[in-house]
């Protein structure tokens, strides 16, 4: 069974420390907030993914049916090992409290989150092996939809974004920029243009926006400052001038984060070799995509008003 992190932290109570890692990683990330993880076993994940549905027909009388079988991609996801050292001085405990360790954990921990999100975007296994494939490397043929062939990018259309919405089976979540969700309300107070726009609340109580009900993720900036979806993507016409939408269908039939046992958070204690105290977290983790239509991209979109 898939959980999210919130729930897989409400189910951790003999060990507190692990627990609050857990849920600062959600509290993190809008994207580690909402996503499923399986927990599997071995280093890798092996799945089928349907491609093809057999064949059906009708037949006369004393006629045979035509022999049709359906088409079943073996895919493969593997295990890929996020973590990092928490080091924090013992000067900085004795002179400031051991409060402080917890807040320089903290800081490291959300660092970390948002280094995953970006990985969950923009991972590439061909650049690096030790990261696992993001959205926009594994999206491709008729799942990824260009928003016009405008060059320098194409405003954003709420007709295209329900193109993609469409072309994605049982979506559940829209993945864009912080400017790309204002210009969404902004279109909404505009009486030409329109749009779907409502409003709830997270796991959190943190207001949250909704298209056409999609609940609207925003991702901002990772772990070093830089933006996850920036407008400086490539444009149909091959200038770095846009930004894409993601429409991803999160669940057990989808978009699923995978991983071996959950996160592990050990207190190494004082080392030897330096007077600092260490706090290790490792995530055997990666993602993986059921269906072929789990998510679909919507790219070369201009930083531009949203247009009918």
């Amino acid at each position: 069974m898939a959980l999210t992190l919130i729930e897989a932290a409400k189910l951790e109570t003999g060990d507190v420390i692990r627990s609050a890692i857990i849920e600062l990683y959600a509290g993190s990330s809008d994207v580690l907030r909402v996503l499923p993880f399986e927990d599997i076993a071995g280093n890798a994940l092996k799945y089928n993914r349907e491609g093809n549905l057999p064949g059906v027909g009708f037949r006369g009388v004393n006629e045979a049916y035509t022999p049709s079988t359906g088409v079943l991609n073996p895919m493969t996801e593997p295990l890929v090992i996020a973590g990092g050292d928490l080091d924090v001085d013992n000067f900085i405990i004795r002179t400031m409290g051991e409060g402080i360790r917890a807040r320089h954990e903290g800081m490291k921990v959300r660092a970390l989150a948002l280094a995953w999100t970006r990985k969950f975007i923009k991972g590439d296994q061909a650049s690096d092996p030790r990261e696992f494939d993001g959205l926009q490397t594994r999206i491709v043929g008729n799942q990824l939809i260009a928003a016009g062939a405008t060059a320098n990018g194409t405003p954003l259309s709420l007709g295209k974004l329900d193109e993609a919405i469409d072309q994605t089976l049982n979506p559940t979540h829209l993945i864009m920029n912080k400017s790309m969700a204002r210009k969404l309300t902004v279109a909404a107070r505009t009486t030409t243009v329109g749009g779907n726009i409502s409003w709830d609340k997270d796991e959190f109580g943190r207001r949250i926006m909704m298209y056409n009900d999609l609940p609207i993720i925003t991702v901002d900036l990772d772990g070093e400052g830089t933006a996850i979806l920036p407008f400086t993507e490539a444009a149909t016409s091959g200038t770095a001038t846009a930004t894409s939408i993601y429409v991803v269908s999160m669940g057990a039939d989808g978009v699923t984060g995978i991983q071996n046992g959950g996160m592990d958070v050990r207190d190494l204690g004082e080392l030897q070799t330096a007077p600092v105290w260490r706090t290790r977290v490792e995530w055997f983790t990666g993602i993986a995509a059921f269906n072929g239509r789990a998510a679909t991209r919507l790219w070369s979109i201009s930083d531009a008003a949203v247009t009918a």
